[in-house]
C-alpha cells in the first residue's frame, strides 16, 4: 500500500487472520470543495469469559450597466439578503477504527467532504467523531493522531468539530509508555503491557515518535458519548457499566484510573475496553438496551469487533486465495439497535467514515 508523503519506507500490512483471531475467553453473552490464515474459523459466540482472561493473546473528509440616457425611472433592484451565520448544529458523521492506516483514513474524510485536497478542514459546522483505535498494525498511527489533532483545531475554528473516543489500543500505547515490562496481575502468568502491545501490533515508529502531548491527549480522550439519540462507544462490550451509571461518571473513572498511574489498575481496564461480541447473536439486543437504559440514545455505534468477524465471513490479507472480507459499510445488527463501524482495514477491508443518519 501506499504510504503518505513524509511518512517513510513502505510498510506491509500486519498478517490479517492471525492477528484478528479472538479467543474463546473474548467473547461475551447477553445483553473541499464540499461537493487465514487456513483454518481459521470464526470464534463461537456462546463462550464464558472467565474471571482470569488476559488479552495478552493475539486479538483479534453581472453587473447591470444602467445607461444614462435612460429617461424612465428605474426602482433599484433589492439587496441581496445578507448571508445568515448557520444555526443550529451541523452534519454527524463517525469513523471506525483507523489502526494507523493514514492513507486510507485521509481518502475516506475526502469521500465525505470533510477535509480538501490538501488535507484541511472544509465541512464547515460538521461534527465528526471517532470510535478510537487509531494505531497499532498499520503503518501510521503518530500520523494519525497528528491528523486528527490538527482537524480539532480546523474544525473548531469553522465552528464545527472533530472530537474521538478512547479505544483499547489507546490504553495499550499508553500502557506500554508507562509501564514497559513492569508485570501485572493477568490472572493467566506474567502479562506486561509491553509485551501485549507487540503481541497486538504495536509499532516500533509510533513508539518511537510519540511525544508528550501525544500521551496527554490520548490519556484525556472520553471513553462514551451520546450524540443525536446515539450512543458512541469503542468497544461492543457491556463493560462500560463496571465503571459508571452516567456517561460523565464513566468518563471520569477512566480518566482517574488512567491518572493514578497503577499498572494494575490501567490493566484491568484495557483487559475490559478488549472484551467484544457483546451484542451479536442471542441476547445482543438485549445487551444493548442495557447500555441505551443506562446512559441514553436509542441505538449504540461501536467500533472494535471487525465487521467481517461479526458477519462470520473469512477473508485473506490483500485478497489472496480469493476476495477478501466484502465492507460496503456499516453492519446494523441487534434488532436495529447496535451499528458496528469497524470495516477490517487491517484485513483489506474497507475504512468506514459514513454520516448519521445512515441513508443506505
Amino acid at each position: 500500500m501506499t504510504q503518505g508523503a513524509g511518512q517513510g519506507p513502505e510498510v506491509e500490512r500486519t498478517a490479517t487472520l492471525r492477528d484478528f483471531r479472538v479467543p474463546a475467553y473474548v467473547h461475551e453473552t447477553g445483553p473541499c470543495t464540499r461537493t487465514a490464515h487456513p483454518g481459521d474459523t470464526v470464534p463461537p459466540a456462546d463462550e464464558s469469559y472467565p474471571e482470569d482472561y488476559t488479552p495478552t493473546q493475539r486479538d483479534l473528509p453581472v453587473v447591470v450597466d444602467r445607461s444614462p440616457t435612460l429617461q424612465v425611472p428605474v426602482e433599484p433592484a433589492p439587496a441581496a439578503p445578507a448571508p445568515q451565520p448557520a444555526t443550529g448544529p451541523g452534519p454527524l458523521f463517525v469513523v471506525g477504527d483507523v489502526h494507523g492506516y493514514l492513507d486510507e483514513l485521509v481518502t475516506a474524510l475526502q469521500e465525505q467532504e470533510l477535509i480538501d485536497a490538501s488535507g484541511q478542514w472544509c465541512a464547515g459546522t460538521a461534527r465528526l467523531w471517532f470510535l478510537g483505535d487509531f494505531t497499532d498494525r498499520g503503518p501510521d498511527g503518530i500520523g494519525v493522531i497528528d491528523l486528527v489533532m490538527r482537524l480539532s483545531a480546523e474544525a473548531a475554528a469553522a465552528g464545527g468539530y472533530c472530537k474521538a473516543l478512547m479505544g483499547n489500543h489507546e490504553l495499550l500505547l499508553l500502557g506500554a509508555k508507562r509501564f514497559g515490562d513492569t508485570p501485572v496481575n493477568s490472572g493467566a502468568g506474567t502479562a506486561t503491557f509491553q509485551a501485549a502491545w507487540l503481541l497486538n501490533g504495536g509499532q516500533k515508529t509510533d513508539m518511537d515518535r510519540l511525544q508528550d502531548h501525544h500521551l496527554q491527549w490520548m490519556a484525556r480522550l472520553d471513553a462514551i458519548e451520546e450524540v443525536d439519540g446515539y450512543l458512541l462507544v469503542h468497544s461492543d462490550t457491556t463493560a462500560y457499566l463496571d465503571y459508571g451509571d452516567s456517561i460523565e461518571a464513566v468518563n471520569d473513572t477512566v480518566r482517574e484510573t488512567l491518572t493514578r498511574n497503577d499498572a494494575d489498575e490501567c490493566w484491568d481496564l484495557f483487559r475490559k475496553f478488549t472484551k467484544r461480541f457483546s451484542f451479536r447473536d442471542e441476547g445482543g439486543a438485549d445487551a444493548v438496551r442495557s447500555l441505551l437504559d443506562t446512559y441514553g440514545g436509542t441505538r449504540i455505534v461501536h467500533g472494535h469487533s471487525p465487521i467481517p468477524y461479526l458477519l462470520g465471513e473469512v477473508g485473506s490479507e490483500d485478497g489472496e486465495e480469493g476476495t477478501g472480507p466484502v465492507v460496503e459499510g456499516p453492519h446494523v445488527y441487534a434488532d436495529g439497535l447496535a451499528i458496528a463501524m469497524d470495516g477490517g482495514v487491517t484485513m483489506a477491508g474497507k475504512l468506514l467514515a459514513r454520516q448519521l443518519p445512515l441513508t443506505t
